[in-house]
């Protein structure tokens, strides 16, 4: 599988991998379900929630 990006939509990574969820939710995004998590990217995400989209992309290719 690809290594997740930036600018992928939370939707996106969570359609590819499902276990995106408990790292999104233990970083204190727990918006993960709501609508504009299926069109907001993974930069967008962690600019409204004061994260570093760095650290955060580490953690998800971890996976």
């Amino acid at each position: 599988m690809a290594e997740f990006n930036k600018d992928m939509t939370i939707g996106e990574m969570l359609r590819a991998n499902p276990g995106v969820a408990p790292v999104l939710m233990s970083a204190g995004m727990h918006c993960i379900g709501c609508p504009s998590a299926q069109g907001e990217t993974l930069e967008e995400a962690a600019m409204v929630h004061g994260m570093d989209v760095d650290a955060l992309l580490e953690a998800l290719n971890q996976l």
